[in-house]
């Protein structure tokens, strides 16, 4: 048995460092393949990232319940991380393909493939009263996206997303999801999802959009394997 040290970073916090969707980021080096699911799974948090290697931005990353090709919480809150620690990478690569990186002021971003991420089935909602008292019970397999404008005119929604597809009865924050419904809308978005967590798109015609944020280092874990 071997105690394994796991850095948390929140992904997509508030103006005011609050909310923000957990990741785990564990050293590759330190985890056999063959064990890397179990860890996610333990961990619990919605994704966890293996850094194989910091200077380059290679990342592995895992879900509760499979390796996932491209995801976009992890991707954002990696590439805080690699920055805050002597890292700052201006393109991570990922199973997917080469993700690019940016910067400005807090706000960290990575341009992807729309059409990568889960198959979400979408329900757009008349008011963020109806999103926010949705029962998430009611939504127990796939991955299901609710959102409602919260204000039209400023590129404004209010979502909450469930995947429980992943062992994830609610997501806080889901960058893959709202860059796939940035594509629909065909133009920039300010999605508030989960209890409170701030995501930001960019529409980049025909295939790509951006999805950033702010990022939090939360306190380290210690699991043993």
């Amino acid at each position: 048995m071997t105690d394994l040290h796991v850095e948390v970073v929140r992904v997509f916090t508030d103006p005011d460092g609050r909310f923000g969707n957990p990741l785990g980021i564990v050293d590759g080096a330190l985890v056999p393949e063959s064990d890397r699911q179990a860890v996610a799974t333990a961990l619990g948090y919605s994704e966890t990232v293996y850094v194989e290697d910091a200077p380059t931005g290679t990342l592995r990353i895992y879900s509760a319940t499979a390796e996932m090709p491209f995801a976009g919480h992890p991707t954002v809150g990696a590439a805080a991380w690699l920055h805050a620690t002597g890292h700052p990478v201006d393109t991570l690569h990922v199973p997917a393909g080469p993700i690019a990186v940016t910067r400005s002021d807090d706000i960290f971003s990575v341009r992807a493939d729309t059409t990568w991420g889960s198959t979400w089935d979408w329900h757009h909602l008349d008011s963020p009263e109806a999103v926010l008292t949705a029962d998430p019970t009611t939504y127990d397999a796939g991955h299901t996206f609710l959102w409602s404008w919260q204000d039209q005119s400023r590129g404004i929604i209010r979502a909450r997303a469930f995947a429980p597809a992943m062992s994830v009865p609610e997501d806080e924050a889901t960058g893959s999801a709202v860059t796939q419904l940035t594509a629909q809308l065909t133009r920039n978005l300010h999605v508030i999802q989960g209890t409170g967590s701030h995501l930001h798109t960019t529409h980049e015609p025909p295939t790509h959009a951006t999805v950033g944020g702010r990022v939090r280092i939360g306190s380290p874990r210690t699991i043993t394997i």
